[in-house]
């Protein structure tokens, strides 16, 4: 998967909260106002109270030592797994390394054992005001960033001013109708917004990781920044190689050790990220055992690859784990930036060229299901007809969206296997004949005579491997088709610009998705932000309605109904195109681990709840 696009994994509602179930209407109508809250939720009780001391997914004997190098699953801002020239994560341009948020505290986290729970880290309480649009967070008086100096409201106020005005555009969006943050005094930050922001909107910003405001006085906030900005996480930046390696170091002195929401975490006394510019390469130096972790997305490997002397003598453990219960998407985005694309007839077509059931008996080992939704693996999917409250959104709509959303939910038709399904390229063809291209000396040609070409960008060969098949099938209906791989760099920076015909992406969503959250993939405010996940360039003012109607749901019922009006229309427009997904990580390490079962159901940050276990590392010579 190349694109992973945003959530942060960790990171809280009232006293009062905790005995309503399900709050009706708006999502802190039954929050007191006034009143300090230890946490905030969505929809719903938090599992933890006032006097909670960890969460139940940590171990809190869980020793402290030794190294985790891993391979990253998944990563947040601009950040890369295959390279880095920058260490300020907060910006669009440029490549950070993986983790750095780990670096940066924020005023609360998520409890990855709920769906949209977060608890206050700095921030000790948050008040809510009548009506609901300001929120002053309590700032704990013992913060401070590992140099030892105070944090403080001001550097909170700062680092949202930064983000709002040049902020990578996961930052910045969910900023839009954010007013002011102003510090009422050195340990109380004022949020307050316009009005027009999603009662959910504060789940996320209340995440942010947070900076000093004296690094970047004095230093650019840009992507040029090869200095680790000051933080006031658990981890600090150690060893640097540039675009080779990092190490983060525990913070031994950690000021937040002892809070609830960090007890039992962040274990590892350094974690280091190297850097291979393919997948290949990755999986040599894991069975080396320069690498102690992966997590396997290349089926072939998976199938055929665990032969080497480690696994089989048993110093390597090979294991599926469940995933998260969040929605999720596998996609080919199509940008419709460039005018050949915009026709959903000719999307529709390039979707019809991919043979999914070929594809996963030859080159996936039967290892993938065919994704269908946006929303894949959640109450979000939409299935069969539309119900009422979906009806009642989209009627409205009607005339402005495809009339394919008013019938049952499109699914890609299952191919006959054969790779080459005669049926399937009929189809395509008559779809691309109607939008008005036409053979003209073995190619599709337009009115204007202009060629329907479409490469496809990827930087893994496995992607090569992959996509070469669809490609050969649009081919064979006279689309000048081809796969391009370029380096890691070059990726970053085609994909920040939307320089491509089509890109893969894999995106996870949060239990409970905020309008925020979906922006930035879906709403024609972020189709021309570069730097963006809006990867298709999606801009119509009916997608607008129905994700404001997602930030507009009231209670979970209203959630699903929006979520699944969306997925609809999605579906039906195919801006991305569905590809495939896993019902489970496939993992494997080196077993010198310790680990909590059952992991958590909403995230599996493993770096940050496993430990190094002396006996187990022993025994396999990994001391």
């Amino acid at each position: 998967m190349n694109t992973r696009l945003p959530r942060r994994e960790f990171l809280a509602l009232g006293a009062a909260a905790i005995a309503a179930p399900l709050i009706p209407s708006r999502v802190f109508a039954a929050s007191p106002t006034g009143t300090g809250l230890h946490g905030l939720s969505a929809f719903g009780d938090l599992k933890y109270g006032p006097d909670f001391t960890h969460f139940d997914f940590v171990n809190l004997d869980a020793p402290k030592g030794g190294t985790f190098n891993f391979s990253p699953a998944y990563w947040y801002f601009n950040q890369s797994p295959l390279t880095f020239n920058t260490l300020n994560t907060f910006v669009a341009r440029g490549d950070a390394p993986p983790r750095m948020e780990m670096c940066f505290d924020s005023l609360m986290v998520r409890a990855i054992d709920e769906p949209d729970a977060i608890y206050g880290l700095l921030a000790q309480s948050v008040k809510i005001s009548d009506d609901r649009n300001s929120f002053d967070f309590a700032l704990r008086p013992e913060a401070c960033f590992n140099d030892g100096t105070p944090f403080t409201a001001e550097d909170a106020a700062s680092a949202f001013d930064l983000f709002k005005k040049d902020g990578h555009p996961s930052l910045l969006l969910p900023l839009s109708h954010l007013k002011e943050a102003k510090a009422l005094d050195p340990h109380t930050l004022r949020l307050s917004f316009d009005g027009k922001q999603s009662d959910r909107t504060i789940l996320d910003i209340a995440t942010y990781p947070i900076p000093a405001k004296a690094f970047f006085e004095t230093n650019p906030f840009d992507a040029s920044q090869m200095k680790a900005p000051l933080g006031s996480g658990p981890y600090k930046v150690g060893r640097v190689f540039a675009g080779q390696a990092i190490e983060y170091e525990r913070v031994a002195d950690y000021w937040a050790s002892d809070l609830p929401v960090s007890r039992g975490l962040y274990n590892f006394d350094r974690i280091r990220i190297e850097f291979y510019q393919d997948r290949q390469a990755a999986f040599e130096a894991f069975k080396k055992g320069d690498i102690f972790f992966r997590q396997e997305f290349t089926s072939r490997i998976w199938a055929t690859g665990y032969d080497f002397p480690a696994f089989t003598s048993g110093k390597v453990v090979k294991r599926e784990f469940p995933s998260e219960k969040r929605p999720s998407m596998q996609a080919l985005a199509v940008n419709q930036r460039r005018e050949r694309f915009r026709d959903p007839r000719v999307r529709r077509a390039i979707a019809l060229c991919f043979d999914f059931e070929w594809t996963n008996r030859n080159l996936f080992y039967d290892a993938y299901q065919r994704s269908q939704s946006t929303f894949e693996r959640s109450d979000f999917r939409a299935e069969g007809l539309p119900s009422p409250a979906e009806l009642a959104l989209l009627e409205p709509l009607r005339g402005k969206i495809p009339d394919e959303a008013f019938g049952e939910a499109l699914v890609q038709p299952a191919s006959d296997g054969s790779g080459r399904d005669r049926k399937m390229l009929a189809t395509a063809s008559r779809l691309l004949a109607d939008a008005g291209w036409s053979r003209q000396g073995g190619s599709l040609r337009n009115a204007r005579g202009e060629a329907l070409t479409l490469e496809m960008l990827v930087d893994d060969d496995s992607f090569v491997r992959v996509f070469s098949p669809w490609v050969e099938n649009m081919k064979a209906i006279g689309i000048d088709a081809s796969v391009r791989m370029v380096d890691s760099t070059q990726y970053q920076a085609r994909q920040t610009s939307f320089d491509y015909d089509a890109i893969s992406a894999a995106a996870s969503f949060s239990a409970t998705p905020s309008r925020d959250e979906i922006d930035g993939l879906f709403h024609s405010r972020s189709a021309n932000l570069q730097g963006s996940t809006n990867l298709p360039g999606t801009a119509d003012p009916a997608i607008d309605a129905l994700i404001d109607a997602v930030g507009a749901a009231g209670d979970r019922a209203a959630l699903i109904a929006a979520m699944r009006a969306l997925d609809r229309v999605l579906r039906a427009r195919l801006d991305w195109i569905p590809n495939w997904f896993s019902a489970n990580h496939r993992a494997a390490f080196w077993d010198m681990f310790g680990y909590k079962e059952p992991k958590p159901d909403f995230g599996f940050p493993v770096e940050a709840m496993w430990w190094f276990d002396k006996d187990k590392a022993a025994r396999i010579g990994k001391t």
